[in-house]
């Protein structure tokens, strides 16, 4: 930050910017009028040091444009945590100040930004507040406040519907003022104050800190910032639990789309995208597309690995909606094996700088966003297609809002911006990644030998494995060796399936803090379980992990060393925890919950025995 100037040097009374403004021509000059009543010389001069040092600072082409004098006033009534207020025509500073500037002491009692000076804030206000002004002129072109692209990226995003935006901005975590949150023109006046005054903003900030530079033609000395955009990385194979991702090394971004089932909050399927990123080394190309472990999925989502949503609260708006940065290998799992949907993968049509922006963008989400997941309005597929739209402005002028995901998956092919025809050869697709085949096939032809064998009442796989375990466990003893490998399979899936409902039961449970008779009788375990869901919850909202420390936007420097112990910490945490508290959760279940997973652990017991059995009366090896 720019040091201070001694406020007590004399200066020139009314002094111009003449000196400050170099933009080629002639432009006029920012006059800031000190009203001088109640002022002695030595507060004069001091103030009008303060002005001359803050108007410095501003673009050339923002004070061109302010043509009317704006007056400047010390006022008594302003509230103590007040610095200034723009009024129509006069900009008031807070007297109770001013002692403190003339004789240079910068402490400041109850700063709202500690890491100021009192003359640092005092030099911010002013820059704030004759922001305000630029913006009722409308200079270059109309205010910045209405412009929509700056909008899209300040976070009052468009809607699901045509010509519609949010009325407020979700973009609450890791905000520099939580003041900017007020209205858009709140927005860009503290955003300006960071802007002009932290050279970091460039790193924090880096779209914004574009669009302001573009705006203005002009930009004030910046910080050279890191190649890579910090991401959390939830891989437990991942060298850390902080990524820092190279768009350089993105070769392509898919729409992936997991298929349709028969849940009602399923059946239209679930849109996310996924960014196909090249091993370390390897150049960009068609041969990153086997980079499988290096891919990354965003996915826009309620909770992790949730099974089941309440249609109610999902259409309250009760869920939180958040963007998960996930390896694809764990989505392909989750939804192939565990959900039984299969997953498709379309490349879309973007220049490797509208890659850039779609991954700029994701990080901006996955540190700041913490928004309202509706099933109809704000769901996986409006904010796909936000993310999008915010990302790649080319995008944001195509035709492809939609509130499914198949539908957007249409309007992207009709907009020629996806390209299924990868989806051609079903061969080549599942070779080269553009599809995830479901296991439910496999599933059902293993239904199907024991079906035929013994004669089981259902027809489909899901059918049998939504049976009670209970219900099951009739057959367990029944079956000749295929029959019986085949259920053991299946039983072990309906296991998986079983496990994860269990885990998600608990984490509604207990969760929430205030439930009481939750905890009651399993006090030190419902306990620990608090505290491995409060450990996760970093994994959703990463900026979880730096609240209470200094910084805002993209975590930069010492922050990111700062996230990467603390992650490795949390991450050791909840494994340890995670295997003292398998057993121990078990009674914290609803009753029936955890009646079939303890039926589901006998049959799959049962099933290995007999497996064993008939293996050795066919003469083979002793199965262990």
């Amino acid at each position: 930050m720019k040091p201070a100037r001694d406020p007590r040097r004399r200066r020139w009374p009314g002094l111009l910017l003449a000196a400050a403004l170099l933009a080629s021509g002639p432009v006029a000059a920012l006059q800031l009028q000190l009203d001088p009543e109640g002022l002695d010389g030595h507060e004069q001069d001091a103030t009008q040091g303060l002005l001359d040092d803050a108007v410095s600072m501003l673009p050339p082409a923002m004070a061109a444009a302010i043509e009317e004098p704006i007056r400047i006033r010390w006022d008594a009534t302003l509230a103590p945590e007040v610095y200034g207020r723009a009024t129509q025509r006069t900009l008031l500073l807070n007297r109770r100040l001013l002692p403190r500037l003339v004789d240079g002491t910068s402490a400041m009692a109850a700063s709202p930004h500690p890491e100021r000076s009192e003359l640092e804030q005092l030099r911010a206000t002013l820059l704030h507040e004759v922001t305000h002004f630029y913006d009722r002129t409308g200079g270059r072109g109309g205010r910045l406040s209405g412009d929509p692209r700056l909008l899209d990226l300040a976070g009052w995003q468009v809607g699901a519907f045509p010509w519609s935006r949010r009325s407020g901005n979700h973009f609450t975590d890791r905000s520099p003022d939580p003041y900017e949150l007020e209205s858009a023109r709140e927005f860009v006046a503290v955003n300006m104050e960071y802007f002009l005054l932290d050279p970091a903003y460039a790193c924090r900030r880096p779209a914004l800190h574009r669009h302001f530079r573009e705006h203005f033609g002009w930009a004030p000395p910046a910080d050279a910032c890191p190649a890579g955009l910090p991401f959390l990385d939830p891989d437990p194979d991942s060298d850390g639990a902080l990524t820092l991702l190279d768009p350089a090394r993105v070769y392509q971004v898919h729409y992936l789309l997991a298929e349709g089932n028969e849940q009602l909050m399923s059946r239209w399927g679930h849109g996310m995208l996924r960014l196909v990123v090249c091993a370390p080394g390897r150049e960009r190309g068609p041969d990153c597309l086997l980079d499988l472990q290096h891919h990354r999925v965003l996915s826009f989502r309620a909770f992790v690995d949730d099974v089941q949503l309440s249609s109610w609260r999902g259409l309250t708006g009760s869920y939180p909606s958040r963007l998960f940065v996930l390896p694809l290998d764990q989505v392909v799992d989750e939804y192939t094996k565990v959900q039984l949907r299969a997953l498709q993968s379309i490349p879309l049509e973007l220049s490797q700088e509208e890659i850039g922006g779609v991954v700029e963008r994701a990080a901006r989400l996955h540190w700041s966003y913490d928004g309202e997941y509706y099933f109809l309005s704000n769901n996986c597929a409006v904010e796909t297609f936000k993310l999008l739209h915010d990302g790649a402005p080319r995008l944001g002028r195509a035709r492809l809002r939609s509130i499914t995901p198949t539908g957007l998956m249409g309007k992207l092919r009709k907009q020629a911006v996806a390209d299924a025809s990868v989806l051609e050869d079903r061969d080549e697709a599942l070779r080269l990644g553009y599809r995830f085949d479901s296991m439910r096939e496999r599933q059902q032809a293993m239904y199907a030998v024991a079906r035929e064998r013994l004669g089981l009442p259902e027809a489909q796989v899901e059918q049998w494995l939504d049976l009670p375990a209970l219900r099951r466990a009739a057959w367990v003893g029944k079956g000749d060796m295929q029959a019986t490998a085949a259920l053991l399979l299946l039983e072990q899936a309906a296991q998986r399936r079983r496990m994860l409902e269990a885990r998600d039961e608990l984490k509604r449970r207990y969760s929430d803090a205030g439930d009481a008779s939750a905890t009651e009788g399993f006090g030190e375990v419902a306990d620990h379980l608090r505290r491995m869901l409060a450990d996760s919850g970093f994994l959703s909202r990463p900026a979880a992990l730096l609240e209470g420390r200094p910084g805002y936007g993209l975590p930069q420097g010492d922050e990111l060393a700062w996230m990467e112990e603390e992650g490795a910490r949390r991450q050791a945490r909840l494994e340890a925890m995670g295997v003292s508290l398998a057993e121990q959760v078990r009674p914290l279940l609803d009753p029936r919950m955890r009646d079939d997973l303890e039926n589901i652990d006998a049959n799959v017991d049962a099933l290995a025995a007999r497996m064993r059995a008939l293996h050795a009366a066919q003469g083979g090896l002793r199965l262990p």
